[in-house]
């Protein structure tokens, strides 16, 4: 059973909206989790810094919470298929929900677009196909803010500053000023950038509660199933039409404030392995209601509380070995 947060999800999603927007002007950076994962696992250090950041924003949940996540109704089994299945699709399609979904659809990406298509209607699918008998009717919608809600809305406040003066940082150096596209990267500034990024999007992600992967599974559902849950839905209205107007009207010259080269795509094909990465990621997701980012916040938040740590930790590592598994 699921109940419905209209008011807090759409307010998430205007929070994620905010660091999409401000790694791809500090940073030149599309903020895609599943992206961040794989390259940590790789050792790429941007992408362990954006990960821990992750996993710092969820110990903070955590903290502020007092307790731990909810954990998914599969079975062990049914976690290491799904992450194994989730790690292989967004490697092939080289994004998830993050950067396909709130980044991509935002910038209007052909391939995000196509992308989040197939992996919706494969998700939605699988979903209908295994949890319909063991779903109840959801709760009547909660619009209502609670301590912890406002909490995590208040303590966005502060990576988000960390962002402004990072900005105001860059702005006022002389590195900003070069008529180069791409100018000197400033590697401590970029990778604080990626911290104070990733744990705000990780406390207006838990905002939302799209962390529980009940609600998610409860919105694959659709209408007019009794147990539907539109909160991602409100997500997405609170995080898309700010992300595109952000990335349309006030991206600037496309040379990221902190150096480094601007490395978000123009456009691109679609071609086999985005679909069939994309259909993957849409059965691992549809399956167990967990994606990358979900799941990275949700470790960090069990970590803080130490409940239910080895769920998100089996998923996690099926997630590695399914990304590794591509080239």
């Amino acid at each position: 059973m699921s109940t419905p947060t209209p008011f807090t999800s759409f307010l998430g999603g205007l929070g994620l909206a905010l660091p999409v927007y401000s790694l791809l002007i500090l940073n030149g950076s599309v903020f895609g989790i599943s992206g961040f994962v794989h390259r940590a696992v790789r050792g790429n250090k941007e992408a362990l810094i954006a990960t821990t950041g992750l996993i710092v924003g969820g110990t903070i949940v955590g903290t502020v919470e007092g307790r731990g996540p909810e954990s998914s109704s599969s079975s062990l089994p049914g976690l290491l298929l799904s992450g194994f299945l989730v790690g292989l699709g967004t490697k092939l399609s080289n994004g998830c929900t993050s950067g396909h979904m709130l980044a991509g659809l935002s910038r209007f990406s052909k391939r995000s677009i196509v992308a989040t298509a197939i992996f919706f209607t494969t998700a939605i699918a699988v979903t209908k196909l295994l949890y319909p008998p063991t779903f109840k009717p959801n709760n009547t919608p909660d619009y209502s803010m609670n301590s912890t809600d406002k909490t995590l809305l208040i303590a966005q406040i502060v990576p988000l500053l960390i962002s402004v003066l990072l900005y105001t940082y860059a702005s006022h150096g002389t590195n900003s000023f070069s008529n180069s596209r791409e100018h000197k990267p400033l590697p401590v500034t970029r990778l604080a950038a990626l911290l104070s990024t990733t744990v705000e999007f990780a406390l207006a992600l838990r905002l939302s509660n799209l962390t529980d992967p009940k609600k998610v599974t409860a919105f694959l559902l659709l209408p007019p199933h009794p147990a539907f849950d539109p909160s991602l839905a409100f997500l997405a209205i609170g995080a898309i039409p700010i992300g595109s107007i952000l990335y349309h009207f006030f991206r600037g010259p496309e040379r990221p404030a902190l150096g480094g080269p601007w490395a978000i795509p123009k456009s691109g094909n679609v071609d086999k392995r985005l679909v069939l990465g994309s259909i993957l990621f849409g059965i691992g997701w549809g399956a167990s209601g967990l994606c990358p980012g979900p799941v990275v916040i949700n470790f960090g938040r069990a970590l803080a509380t130490g409940s239910r740590l080895s769920n998100w930790l089996y998923w996690s590592l099926s997630f590695v070995v399914g990304g590794l598994c591509v080239t």
